[in-house]
C-alpha cells in the first residue's frame, strides 16, 4: 500500500512539473531581436553588462500595444513611448517602447532575467524573458585622509546621517510615471567629458568604506553646475556627508545627484531645463578639495552617470571614463 502510494505521489509531482514547464515564459538571448509574441520583438542594447552599467530595453510591435510591463531587480520597469513609425511592408504602425535598466554597483555577478509582459490591442497577453549576464566591475581601491568626524562621527552625527540616508532612499523610491526629460543628457560642467572614481573602494583613515557611488569632476570653487537634463528638484539642502546637495527627478525612476556644492541656486519643486545652473562647485561635506560629485540612480540602482550621456550600445565600444585620483 505504501509502495503504490509513493509511486502515485511521484507521478503526480512529475505531472505538475511538466505542466509548470509549459506555463513558464519563453526565455530569449539578448544578442539579437527576439520574438515575444506575433509581431512583437525584444532587444537589449548589449548582450552582457557589468556592475554600475546601463542597458536600454526596446519592445517593438507591428500593432499598437495596449500593455507593456517588465520586472527587473524585483521592481516594475517603467517604459516610455519612443516612436510610432511605419513598417517596411504593410504600412502598419509600429509601436516602439523603451526602458532603461540599471545594474547596481554592488549587484552580485551572475545571470539575471528581465521578465516582459505584452499585449497588443487585438491579441492575447504574452510573457517572455531575456537572460542578462552581469560581470564584475573593474574598480580600483584608494586611501584617503578625511576629517575624523566623517570616519568616527558622534552619536548625534550618526543619527543625522541615518535620517538623511532614509530621506534620500524615500526620494529614490518614488517613481514619477512621466518621462520628464527630452533629448540627450549632458555632463554637468561645461567643457568636461570625463571624470573618475566611480566604484572605487575607499579606505578612509585606514578604515574600509563603501564604494564610491558617483563620478568626481575636479573644478575651481564657484564653477557653475548645470542640470544634466530637464527635471524637477526633489531635494536641495546641506547634508552631513555630501555637503550642499541637489537631487533632480527626471521621471521614470531616474535621479541625478549633485554634491559638495558651495552654493545651491534652486529649491525643491523647481522645474529645471537642461543645462540650467543649479549650483556652484565647492568643498562642503566629506571632501579633500573642491570638486563636483555627480551621481545617478535608476530605480535605486547606483549607476555610472557617464553612461547616460553616451549612446547605449555595446559595452565594449564605449569609451572608459578616466580613473584619475580625484578629490572626495
Amino acid at each position: 500500500m505504501l509502495h503504490r502510494f509513493s509511486i502515485r505521489h511521484l507521478l503526480s509531482i512529475v505531472l505538475r512539473m511538466a505542466v509548470g514547464l509549459f506555463l513558464l515564459p519563453a526565455v530569449a538571448d539578448a544578442k539579437t531581436p527576439q520574438a515575444c509574441a506575433p509581431g512583437v520583438t525584444l532587444k537589449l542594447s548589449a548582450p552582457v553588462s557589468s556592475q554600475g552599467s546601463l542597458l536600454l530595453l526596446e519592445v517593438r510591435s507591428r500593432k499598437p500595444l495596449s500593455e507593456v510591463t517588465a520586472e527587473w531587480n524585483s521592481k516594475n520597469v517603467p517604459f516610455w513611448q519612443a516612436a510610432n513609425a511605419q513598417s517596411d511592408s504593410k504600412a502598419a504602425a509600429i509601436d516602439l517602447r523603451q526602458a532603461i535598466l540599471g545594474v547596481d554597483l554592488e549587484k552580485p555577478p551572475g545571470t539575471y532575467p528581465v521578465l516582459i509582459h505584452v499585449q497588443t490591442s487585438s491579441g492575447k497577453p504574452a510573457s517572455c524573458a531575456i537572460q542578462i549576464p552581469i560581470r564584475a566591475g573593474k574598480f580600483a581601491t584608494e586611501k584617503l585622509q578625511v576629517g575624523k568626524e566623517f570616519v568616527e562621527p558622534s552619536p548625534e552625527q550618526i543619527q543625522r546621517a541615518n535620517e538623511e540616508r532614509d530621506k534620500l532612499r524615500a526620494i529614490f523610491d518614488q517613481v514619477t510615471p512621466e518621462k520628464l526629460w527630452a533629448g540627450d543628457f549632458r555632463v554637468p560642467l561645461d567643457g568636461v567629458t570625463t571624470g573618475g572614481n566611480f566604484g572605487k573602494r575607499r579606505i578612509l583613515n585606514g578604515q574600509p568604506g563603501s564604494p564610491h557611488g558617483g563620478v568626481d569632476f575636479p573644478a575651481v570653487t564657484g564653477t557653475p553646475v548645470h542640470a544634466a537634463q530637464q527635471g524637477k528638484v526633489a531635494l536641495a539642502q546641506e547634508l552631513f556627508f555630501s555637503g550642499n546637495t541637489v537631487v533632480v527627478d527626471h521621471g521614470l525612476g531616474i535621479y541625478t545627484f549633485y554634491a559638495h556644492l558651495s552654493e545651491i541656486d534652486v529649491k525643491p519643486g523647481d522645474e529645471l531645463q537642461s543645462g540650467q545652473v543649479l549650483g556652484k562647485v565647492g568643498a562642503t561635506g566629506r571632501v579633500t578639495g573642491p570638486h563636483l560629485h555627480w551621481g545617478l540612480t535608476v530605480e535605486r540602482a547606483r549607476v555610472n552617470p557617464l553612461q547616460l550621456v553616451k549612446p547605449l550600445g555595446n559595452e565594449s565600444e564605449r569609451p572608459i571614463a578616466s580613473e584619475a585620483a580625484n578629490p572626495e
